[in-house]
């Protein structure tokens, strides 16, 4: 086996006990990267020299008796959304194409404290508008997208070309990428985790959380970039807890609700199936199921946009009207319509939105998980990004994508998207696990009992 190839925890464990060095695992990313990346192109940049200096840095720290924790040595590709001091972050647009800023954000902080390695900025869809990411091409099948916004990260942790990419989720950005290119995505609890740093695309939706090869990955890197941060507006001053400490608590007496609308409406059959099949394994080690309705179903995707189109159209205001010709036609467009979103009818979505979340709260009074598909459907063709349903109606990869994992950014709660499976074509399918605000470690823990159970984290794409 290649450095390249061990999961985080994997590799950090050999580097604590000094048997692999940071050198040696970031050389291997980085061939890796040379290998594979003009077939799948998931990196905006690629920062060779930069994770080099940093690997040899971590090697000598760690030589010294200096061992920061797990991710000290990993190489981490960080979504070009977020903030990178003297290192271009364009979010994927010409409109930043000459962006590089002075300071990292928050979270490019916390990982450099812990003594990561940026291997490189992966690509997102520009501004994180879209579920398609265009520049990209998914691992399993290379005519397929890899999701999006946060697809640039998807497709480089599942093709082995970094251990961590860092994603962000206004609409499932984290989750859809982790469902389509067979990783696992964390979408945290609004709030948990800093945006400071991070170019927005809807302030009261957005999320930033990881995307990994496994669960205990996720938890891995949640406890390092976890916390309250004062210059984050949206920040909540809670308990950090050791994420990583309870992965093995089970799911023995754990409620799981299995929704009986909404998720179960116009979803690939072969999604359905094997998400019904996950949810067997978890009954078989002891978790409870309860058939839930979804509280307000026909107002969460309106709710969802909207918000998310006038606050996106509010922070690119003035860039619009500078370079509006920079845009890609597909993103100028909805920050054209954001603009005519009317002041009243955000409000009202603002309210509605509220009532969606105290109805979600009452939900989750009888249950502690809710599981369903992460997606409608696995990876959509890149040449036909949509789906034709029986009824003969068709939706875009983004509207189909979006439809399952915005209830969670509409309510702000948490969701972890696990693999559980593959359809005929052998492309990955998705499993999504929410929980109530703040419960992290429940989800990681129910992912974990699931992960452990199966062999979906030890497969991987591409030769």
């Amino acid at each position: 086996m290649e450095p390249y190839e061990l999961t985080l925890a994997e590799a950090a464990d050999k580097i604590k006990a000094k048997e692999l060095s940071p050198v040696e695992l970031t050389a291997s990313v980085l061939a890796r990267i040379e290998a594979v990346e003009d077939k799948i192109t998931a990196f905006a940049t690629v920062t060779a020299d930069l994770a080099t200096k940093a690997a040899k840095q971590a090697e000598e720290e760690i030589a010294a008796g200096a061992y920061r924790g797990p991710l000290h040595g990993i190489p981490v590709g960080i979504k070009d959304l977020y903030d990178t001091a003297g290192v271009a972050t364009t979010s994927s647009s010409k409109v930043r194409a000459d962006y590089v800023p002075t300071q990292d954000s928050a979270v490019v902080e916390r990982l450099d404290a812990a003594g990561a390695v940026m291997v490189g900025k992966t690509h997102t869809h520009e501004f994180a508008y879209g579920a398609v990411t265009p520049t990209t091409r998914n691992p399993w099948d290379l005519d397929r997208v890899p999701g999006g916004s946060s697809g640039g990260s998807g497709a480089a942790v599942a093709a082995g070309e970094c251990s961590v990419g860092m994603g962000s989720d206004t609409g499932g950005s984290i989750r859809i990428p982790a469902s389509v290119c067979g990783t696992v995505g964390l979408k945290p609890t609004y709030g948990r985790v800093s945006r400071r740093g991070v170019a927005s695309l809807s302030w009261s939706l957005d999320h930033v959380g990881p995307l990994t090869r496994t669960v205990r990955d996720a938890a891995l890197v949640m406890d390092a970039i976890a916390g309250y941060d004062r210059a984050d507006p949206a920040s909540v001053d809670v308990p950090v807890p050791d994420f990583a400490a309870s992965l093995d608590a089970g799911v023995a007496g754990l409620t799981i609700g299995v929704p009986v609308n909404y998720y179960t409406e116009r979803v690939d059959p072969e999604v359905a199936a094997a998400v019904s099949t996950a949810i067997d394994v978890l009954v078989e080690q002891g978790a409870q199921v309860r058939e839930v309705e979804i509280p307000l179903p026909e107002y969460i995707l309106p709710t969802e946009w909207g918000i998310m189109l006038p606050e996106a159209s509010a922070y690119h205001q003035e860039m619009l009207r500078d370079k509006a010709d920079l845009y890609t036609d597909e993103v100028r467009l909805y920050l054209e319509v954001g603009e005519l979103v009317l002041a009243t009818d955000y409000i009202k979505a603002l309210r509605v939105r509220t009532l969606i979340q105290q109805r979600w709260r009452d939900l989750f009074e009888s249950i502690d998980v809710l599981i369903a598909p992460t997606l409608t459907t696995p990876a959509l063709r890149a040449d036909q990004p949509e789906v034709t349903w029986p009824d003969g109606s068709t939706e875009s990869a983004t509207d189909t994508y979006v439809r399952f994992s915005a209830p969670a950014n509409v309510t702000g709660l948490p969701s972890l998207s696990v693999p559980c499976g593959f359809n005929a074509s052998g492309l990955p399918i998705g499993m999504q696990i929410l929980g109530r605000p703040f419960a992290e470690t429940t989800l990681l823990a129910a992912g974990q009992a699931y992960e452990s159970a199966t062999g979906w984290a030890k497969l991987a794409p591409l030769p």
